[in-house]
């Protein structure tokens, strides 16, 4: 009877999978990307460069409906044009996806590992890719611990800042717990050599900010209970660490609701700045309009001089939730905004340069990012709500959910960036050849990462192995489609760049005949919808019961 049970349960998780068919891409149908949703679409202020993703699912993991039909690293067109899907290309878990520079050369990297959504952390290492998209190296963080997934930040081309979420047992009564709770979060950080993985640095905040600096008491377990450590309190929450010119590090504290500037050398606290006047302390008066909370990914922009001032972006998510759609929340205001402030340590101030809201008024009550790009615009991401929004001063030119329809809801995203990228991918162009029922060819084709190529030229193989030139045409999106009217039985495609210089060859393939979409209807769904997934789930539920 067991047997039969798991059977049956094996086939209904086989149906609900099957059912995510996808027909973007012809000549890649392994791939199913996100659609990003544009609402505003980009115009003559929008800066140039691609958009890096990495859209996953804020459903809980098990039972997952939906998001992203494949959560992953990604490349787009600030058009939503796919440029590279990395689906595969990282194992388990990815995040922080973004390019930049490692002693001289252009790279990409990414977090991949394990994915904690209800406590917000994760652990695993940074892989990096070069150009033709080869993994060429993983960093795993020194002194016997692991890498979490908040922060990865090269700098000067050679080090790396990593963040760690290191749980230790602690008397805790003194901040309100009962003596059964005895686990905390000891938020860490480290600079490492890239090259050889040597530890530069190494900051605790238990060694340096006390507990009662938290606005998320132990015993709220908005941020941990301390009953194991699984469940340690997360009372500090670094997500984000730069290093400035004079080698001091700026931290962003989530759960303290605060920036930090750390001493490069001893590690001592230079400065606080505290976001909720009333609540958190601070070493500066701020603008009565510069308040924010639960902030994530600050970044030093600029420094005077003298020294006495510099210039800081960061996200403000002035909320508190899990990734799982379904955590609480705490807040503080009713929507999230990217920011730049300036902080003068000669007369002790803080004032608002810059402040971005969703032309959608979203709050998120996780992840985000703000990123200022090189001609001055700044690009937010709105973490927990899968949006993007590009603003030209505080004025929006682009915004766009990272899925659309029905996956994209819940469909999240943790940082968000936009940068020129030089794909040359080493895989093959991959091509698809169908003939149709009144005797003409389509040619679909693509090429997943290349950015260089300009124009396709196609060939028929004829019977003698000999290939013929029979047409060329402008590359196209991802995805270029040709269609001949006559019938070829076997091609391949080139591929060219800009200045007609052949970059690559297909392999010949074999035409097939025309397979055509069938539209989606209730009685062959497309996908399955969340009425029929409460459905198979409640099912799955009481036999899952039975054969145990």
């Amino acid at each position: 009877m067991k047997s039969n049970t798991l059977s049956i349960i094996s086939l209904l998780l086989f149906f609900i999978n099957l059912v995510f068919g996808d027909w973007q891409y012809r000549s890649r149908p392994d791939l199913a990307p996100p659609r990003l949703n544009i609402t505003i679409f980009p115009d003559d202020d929008i800066s140039p460069g691609c958009l890096f993703l990495a859209p996953f699912s804020g459903y809980a993991d098990i039972d997952t409906f939906h998001g992203p039909r494949q959560a992953a690293p990604y490349i787009f067109t600030s058009e939503g044009e796919l440029v590279w899907s990395g689906f595969s290309y990282f194992s388990i878990w990815a995040t922080n996806f973004q390019a930049g520079k490692l002693n001289g050369d252009d790279i990409l990297f990414s977090f991949e590992g394990s994915h904690n959504p209800r406590y917000g952390h994760g652990h695993g290492h940074i892989t990096f890719l070069n150009q033709n998209y080869e993994t060429i190296k993983e960093l795993r963080a020194g002194n016997h611990k692991i890498i979490d997934k908040h922060e990865f930040h090269i700098i000067n081309e050679t080090t790396g800042l990593v963040q760690i979420y290191q749980p230790v047992p602690k008397d805790l009564t003194p901040y309100g717990a009962s003596a059964q709770q005895q686990w905390v979060v000891d938020a860490i950080f480290q600079e490492l050599d890239i090259d050889t993985g040597e530890v530069i640095f190494e900051w605790s905040s238990l060694e340096h900010v006390s507990p009662d600096e938290s606005v998320l008491p132990v015993n709220q377990g908005q941020a941990g209970s301390g009953y194991n450590s699984s469940d340690a309190w997360d009372y500090f929450h670094i997500n984000s660490v730069d290093k400035d010119q004079n080698g001091d590090y700026l931290i962003s504290a989530r759960d303290a609701a605060s920036l930090y500037k750390i001493d490069g050398n001893t590690g001592e606290v230079l400065w606080k700045l505290g976001g909720l006047p009333g609540i958190t302390s601070s070493d500066f008066e701020s603008d009565k309009n510069l308040t924010f909370s639960f902030q994530h990914h600050a970044r030093y922009l600029s420094t005077s001089d003298d020294g006495t001032k510099q210039l800081i972006s960061f996200y403000d998510n002035s909320a508190h939730g899990s990734e799982n759609k379904n955590g609480g929340v705490v807040k503080y205001n009713e929507h999230s905004s990217g920011k730049i402030i300036e902080v003068d340590t000669k007369n002790w101030y803080a004032k608002l340069i810059f402040n971005g809201v969703s032309p959608d008024n979203l709050l998120s009550k996780s992840q985000g990012s703000t990123q200022v790009l090189s001609n001055g615009n700044v690009l937010v991401n709105w973490g927990s709500e899968g949006a993007i929004t590009e603003f030209k001063d505080e004025r929006p030119v682009f915004n766009a959910f990272v899925d659309s329809g029905e996956l994209g809801l819940h469909a999240e995203n943790y940082r968000a960036f936009k940068s020129n990228w030089t794909g040359k991918p080493n895989e093959k162009i991959a091509v698809l050849g169908e003939y149709t029922s009144d005797g003409s060819t389509n040619i679909y084709v693509s090429w997943n990462g290349d950015t260089e190529t300009k124009k396709w030229k196609f060939y028929s193989i004829e019977h003698n192995g000999s290939r013929r030139f029979i047409g060329e045409s402008p590359r196209k999106g991802f995805e270029s489609l040709k269609t001949f009217y006559s019938k070829y039985a076997r091609v391949l495609v080139e591929a060219y760049d800009s200045e007609e210089v052949l970059l690559s060859t297909s392999d010949p393939v074999d035409t097939e005949a025309q397979i055509l979409a069938v539209e989606s209807s209730r009685e062959h769904p497309e996908y399955v919808r969340g009425e029929y997934q409460t459905y198979f789930s409640s099912i799955i539920a009481r036999l899952t019961s039975i054969a145990i």
